[in-house]
């Protein structure tokens, strides 16, 4: 057994895991994935203040990582926390518990490096992406990189999306060199804390998303992301989205029972796809989203503010598709962890 280690992101909503060692290759080799919805970030507005029970809810969480990771071989640990903790005034109270709790210490990174990390993980997992090009039906796949190819070379020029928790990040890059990178508080759990209050949401209040969503991506191109508009109209360009909202609506689509990684990982979802999802989520009870195909339970409740900002952000930025990878932080830790 070669060298073992183990990556773990601690989002606003979910905590993933990833274990693995060099596949020789200069890529990795996964020996245990696993994922849970904590959302440590509810609450956190507007005092900034994490919540007593998604606290101990993600630490039970990460107590648990650390002796799977262990289990599994793991030489060495790293989490990482995002935008929830970058943004709690008791942060350090959460950073202190989860080492005297867990064992772990939990970094907190800043948009910009969250935003190198990720571009890594999706670049492991879609090595050709951006060198596509022509039109695209729906439901058409890019095919994904096996775990002998996640060390291939990067592909060309993309604009990046991860849709998380607590904010949304846009990432402009050619090849594996980052162009421009915005970090927007357009989080699900936030919005939908903000704006969500009845079950289904009301017209008005979809229509207040959708308003706050397309407001905050319309002054993308003036705040340090020039090139956005420009590189959405190139041949050459290809919009990707990661996390949980876009993994999620891929799974929809598909009508996965059960998730599959090879299957949503490339799948391309076109614009016309995606906003007929948002209007048959949003149209149907909470109870009846959990019962979704392909939907997770604990997902649900957000899952309607993350299908409005995919499809704002496809429809303001110009893409008629978008191409979803399964990879993301956590795998871009676990590389940079392998050097």
């Amino acid at each position: 057994m070669g060298m073992r280690v183990a990556a773990i992101d601690v989002g606003t909503n979910t905590v993933r895991l990833l274990v693995g060692e060099p596949d020789g290759a200069g890529g990795y080799r996964p020996i245990l994935a696993a994922q849970e919805l904590t959302r440590l970030g509810q609450g956190l507005l507007p005092d900034r203040l994490l919540q007593p029970v998604p606290i101990q809810r993600t630490l039970a969480v990460l107590e648990g990582y650390r002796r799977l990771a262990d289990s599994h071989g793991a030489t060495r640990i790293v989490a990482v926390g995002t935008s929830a903790l970058r943004e709690a005034s008791n942060r350090q109270e959460f950073l202190r518990r989860a080492r005297k709790e867990t064992g772990l210490d939990v970094r907190v990174i800043s948009g910009e490096e969250e935003a190198r990390l990720t571009l890594r993980g999706v670049r492991a997992a879609l090595p050709g992406v951006g060198t596509h090009c022509g039109p695209v039906d729906q439901g058409h796949h890019l095919g994904s990189a096996g775990p002998g190819a996640m060390g291939a070379p990067p592909g060309g020029r993309l604009i990046l999306m991860d849709i998380g928790g607590g904010s949304t990040e846009f990432v402009l890059a050619d090849g594996d060199a980052i162009l421009a990178t915005v970090s927007t508080g357009l989080g699900v759990v936030k919005l939908t804390e903000a704006h969500v209050r009845h079950d289904p949401p009301l017209p008005a209040e979809v229509k207040a998303l959708h308003d706050v969503v397309a407001a905050r991506v319309a002054r993308l191109p003036a705040e340090g992301f020039p090139g956005l508009g420009r590189a959405a109209a190139a041949p050459a360009a290809t919009f990707v989205g990661t996390a949980g909202t876009v993994t999620t609506l891929a799974a929809v689509d598909l009508s996965l029972t059960a998730y599959d990684p090879g299957r949503v990982n490339g799948h391309r979802l076109s614009r016309d796809r995606v906003e007929a999802l948002l209007r048959e989520l949003a149209a149907l009870p909470l109870a009846r989203r959990r019962a979704v195909p392909g939907l997770e339970p604990a997902r649900a409740d957000v899952i309607v503010a993350g299908a409005l900002v995919c499809s704002v952000a496809m429809e303001t930025l110009g893409f008629p598709s978008i191409v979803v990878s399964d990879g993301g932080l956590r795998e871009g830790i676990l590389l940079d962890l392998l050097g």
